[in-house]
C-alpha cells in the first residue's frame, strides 16, 4: 500500500498507512522484540561476521530490512522505505506503542549514510547504502585522535597520495566497536600548508586492509567498546574519498550533527525501558505505587524531563528532515542527553541499594549496574566534551559572548 502514497499523503491514506503498519507490526514483531533492552546482546548490529540472538530477533530484522523500514526514510532505488515524513512518523508511532526495539543499531544509518546521501557519489551510494540497509556491512567511526580529541581539527593522521592511492599513517582512539567493524569512515590530512581546517579529508578504510590493526582501551566499568585504531602504510584506493579532497571539514561537520544527535537519541530509545520499570522490581509497590515515597518522586521527575526531551527530540529531528539546519541545537541535544543518562543510572543505584554496588558475581548479574553507572560517565567525553558543548550553546545559542 505504502508504494502508492504519494509525497503527501492525504489524511485518508494515512489512515489506511497506519491501519497497514499496525498489522505488520502485529505479525512480525515477536513478542520478545517487545520487551524492554537489558544487555547489548538484545540488538543487532550487523555486518559481515553479524550474528543475532535468536530466531525472534533474526524474523524482526529481516522483515524491516525487506521492506527497507530499517531506513525509512532513505530512497527505495538503494533499498530504503521510501516513506514521506509523515508515514515515516506513523511507523515510529506505532514501534513506540507497541514497544517494538529497533531492528538494527548501526553508525552506518545514523552517521555515514545521511553524509553519503548529501555528499557522496552515485557510485559510493549504490555500493554502501543497500549493505547498510541491509546490515551486511558495519561501520565504525575515526575521527578523535590521541592529541586531536575536542580540538579534532588538530589531527594528524597522513594520507599521503600514490597515484589512485592514498597510503595512510596514523592512529584514532576511542573509536567505538572498531574491534567488530568493517569499514571505517575517517578523517585523514591530505594537506598540511595552511588552516588546520583545510587539509582534511573524509575517507572510508576497509578495516580488513594490510596495515591496519585495533587494540581494546578498557574503561573504569570494566569493559569497553573503545579502541585504538592504529594505520600503518595502509593503501586506500582514491574513489572512496566522501566529497573532495581537502574539503573533508564540511562533511566531518554535517555528520557530527548527527552523531550527537544519536547520542542523545540514546535516551529516547531507553525509554522503551523507563525508570519506573527498574524500580518496580528492586523496590516493590504498596498500593499501587512505589514503597518509597522519595524515591517515586525522584523517578517521576526523571521520567517526565526524559519525555520533555524525547517531544523535543521529536520536533528537532523533524525539522532535520525537512532540511532545515539545526546547527548548535545538536550540542544541546547530546549534552543533555548525556545528563539524563548519567541521572538515570545515579537513580538506578537508588532503586537497589547497596546491592547496585556489586562489582561482580551471578547473583549480581556481573555487577552490571554499578558498571554501566560507570559508564555513563564517559557520556561527557565522547561526541565532544560536555564543556565543550556549553560553550557552544552559550555562545551560539544564548547569544552570550566569547
Amino acid at each position: 500500500m505504502s508504494e502508492t502514497l504519494t509525497s503527501s499523503p492525504t489524511e485518508t491514506s494515512l489512515d489506511d498507512f497506519r491501519a497497514e503498519v499496525k498489522t505488520f507490526l502485529a505479525a512480525n514483531c515477536p513478542e520478545s522484540m517487545r520487551q524492554p533492552i537489558l544487555e547489548e546482546s538484545d540488538t543487532y548490529f550487523g555486518g559481515r561476521n553479524g550474528t543475532f540472538k535468536d530466531a525472534d530477533q533474526e524474523k524482526w530484522f529481516n522483515a524491516m530490512a525487506a521492506r527497507g523500514w530499517t531506513t525509512p526514510e532513505w530512497p527505495k532505488k538503494y533499498g530504503g522505505g521510501g516513506l514521506s515524513k509523515a508515514e515515516a512518523k506513523i511507523l515510529k508511532q506505532e514501534m513506540r506503542a507497541l514497544g517494538c526495539r529497533p531492528p538494527i543499531l548501526s553508525f552506518g544509518i545514523w552517521m555515514l549514510g545521511p553524509a553519503l546521501l548529501q555528499f557522496g557519489t552515485e557510485e559510493q551510494r549504490e555500493q554502501y547504502l543497500p549493505d547498510i540497509i541491509q546490515g551486511k556491512i558495519r561501520w565504525c567511526q575515526g575521527y578523535s585522535e590521541p592529541g586531536a580529541g575536542s580540538d579534532l581539527a588538530s589531527l594528524q593522521t597522513l594520507a599521503l597520495s600514490s597515484g589512485d592511492e592514498y597510503v595512510v599513517t596514523g592512529q584514532k582512539v576511542w573509536t567505538s566497536y572498531a574491534d567488530k567493524a568493517d569499514m571505517i569512515f575517517a578523517l585523514v590530512r591530505t594537506d598540511g600548508s595552511g588552516k588546520k581546517q583545510i587539509g582534511i579529508t573524509f575517507l572510508l578504510i576497509d578495516m580488513e586492509a594490510e596495515g591496519v590493526s585495533t587494540r581494546p582501551i578498557k574503561l573504569i566499568s570494566g569493559k569497553s567498546p573503545f579502541c585504538e585504531t592504529f594505520f600503518d602504510n595502509v593503501r586506500v584506493p582514491k574513489a572512496n574519498v566522501v566529497g573532495q579532497e581537502n574539503a573533508g571539514w564540511t562533511v566531518a561537520k554535517y555528520l557530527l550533527t548527527h552523531e550527537r544527535s544519536a547520542i542523545s537519541g540514546a535516551v529516547d530509545g531507553d525509554m522503551m525501558t523507563p525508570l519506573s520499570y527498574y524500580a518496580k522490581k528492586s523496590v516493590g509497590l504498596t498500593d499501587g505505587k512505589l514503597s518509597d515515597g522519595l524515591l517515586r518522586a525522584q523517578v517521576a521527575a526523571w521520567e517526565i524531563d526524559g519525555a520533555g526531551f524525547k517531544f523535543t527530540l521529536d520536533r528537532i529531528n523533524e525539522e532535520m528532515k525537512a532540511g532545515q539546519a539545526i546547527g548548535a541545537r545538536s550540542s544541546f541535544m547530546k549534552y543533555y542527553g548525556s545528563e539524563l543518562n548519567k541521572r538515570k543510572y545515579e537513580l538506578r543505584l537508588d532503586c537497589q541499594g547497596r546491592d547496585a554496588l556489586a562489582w561482580d558475581g551471578a547473583e549480581h548479574n556481573g555487577g552490571k549496574i554499578a558498571r554501566q553507572f560507570c559508564r555513563t560517565k564517559g557520556n561527557s567525553i565522547e561526541g565532544g566534551t560536555s564543556e565543550i558543548q556549553l560553550n557552544i550553546i552559550s555562545k551560539h545559542i544564548l547569544g552570550l559572548p566569547s
